[in-house]
């Protein structure tokens, strides 16, 4: 499928909400870029992952705390993709671009490939959200069908039952599976991949290995197989099932739009600001603890407008979007509490299945 083109108006509801977005930095003096509060954070991230990785490998727990801290390990592993890699890889989490590269590493430290996401997800699933056959976010075929457009077979009839054990299954997926095959067919879903360097090679197949080494080999060393094999498991499918369900929230639920491109011209009915406003949906954003743990994904409409910008200003820049989406007669899709969201997502799956 060729890349799609975006309408452009005269009148561009992008240009003026970047005037207003602009204008409130300027008058606040603040930079776009991450704070205090983000970086304390990343610090109790990084010292929480080093503390339970610690005890779990070299001190071997029992099997009640094992389990217990594995959850907990899950859940960190989650937490630094939301907060920490993500803003890097953005190049939101700091002013200076070094800084940026390195939290948008910790990517690799943790088994995946800051290359691929940076191509998957930078550059394709911001441009192209919810377009089937560019958007590899939503291409979870043959097992899901999370747009009209795709095939429907007849167990995606239950999909709304057994998503849960899919979106377990993501973070081993991802490092052990996807990664690999996005490398070697140099594409991701029908788009081709960006030209690896030399030193993009290296980093990606020295950074497997690393993660190998310090989440397989020696955990087996010093816990013995079956402590790791457990250990990991949960941690693994815990982690999993947080980062599939909060990118999940923010585009497949009852609201959002699938939009395709006119066969006439390849072209979307709408500028790209708007596209990402009817495709992209917020949830439980005056929940302090989420928006905490979650890197502000919670508020990812503000997210795709402005992904340059550090999650930790979302709340109030939410407020000038807000506005001027009333204003230009816009929709806003926000639902007030996490449940909320979950029940829209599972209705949605429903949908699909039976449409």
């Amino acid at each position: 499928m060729s890349t799609p083109k975006f309408t452009v108006k005269a009148q561009s509801f992008h240009a003026e909400l970047k005037r207003r977005v602009n204008a409130y930095f300027e008058e606040t003096g603040k930079t776009p870029t991450g704070n205090f509060k983000l970086y304390a954070k990343a610090i109790l991230l990084a010292i929480a992952i080093v503390g339970l990785y610690t005890h779990l490998v070299f001190f071997t727990p029992g099997i009640i705390l094992g389990i217990f801290e594995s959850i907990l390990l899950g859940g960190v592993v989650a937490a630094i993709g939301f907060n920490i890699m993500h803003d890097g890889a953005h190049g939101s989490f700091s002013k200076y671009k070094p800084v940026n590269i390195m939290a948008a590493f910790s990517l690799n430290i943790l088994g995946g490939s800051s290359f691929m996401w940076n191509v998957k997800h930078n550059i394709i699933h911001h441009a192209y959200t919810n377009v089937d056959g560019v958007d590899d976010d939503i291409d979870i075929q043959p097992w899901m069908r999370m747009s009209s457009t795709q095939k429907k077979y007849k167990l995606h009839k239950y999909q709304h039952r057994y998503f849960w054990f899919l979106y377990a299954m993501l973070y081993i997926f991802w490092i052990f599976v996807l990664d690999y095959q996005k490398y070697f067919k140099q594409k991701i879903g029908t788009m081709p991949l960006k030209k690896m360097s030399v030193s993009d090679h290296i980093l990606f197949w020295s950074f497997k290995a690393i993660h190998l080494v310090v989440f397989m080999v020696l955990p087996i060393a010093f816990a013995g197989f079956w402590a790791w094999f457990v250990g990991f498991l949960v941690m693994a499918l815990f982690a999993g099932f947080v980062l599939s369900i909060v990118f999940q929230l923010a585009h497949t639920v009852e609201h959002t739009q699938f939009p395709m491109p006119s066969e006439e011209d390849n072209r979307l009915q709408d500028e790209w600001a708007i596209h990402q406003l009817k495709t992209t949906a917020n949830f439980a954003t005056r929940n302090k603890l989420i928006s905490a743990l979650v890197g502000g994904l919670n508020f990812q409409v503000e997210h795709h407008l402005f992904p340059k910008i550090s999650h930790v200003h979302y709340p109030a820049i939410s407020l000038i979007i807000k506005q001027t989406c009333a204003e230009f007669n816009i929709p806003y899709i926000e639902y007030p509490r996490m449940r909320m969201a979950v029940a829209s997502h599972v209705a949605y799956l429903r949908e699909m299945g039976r449409k």
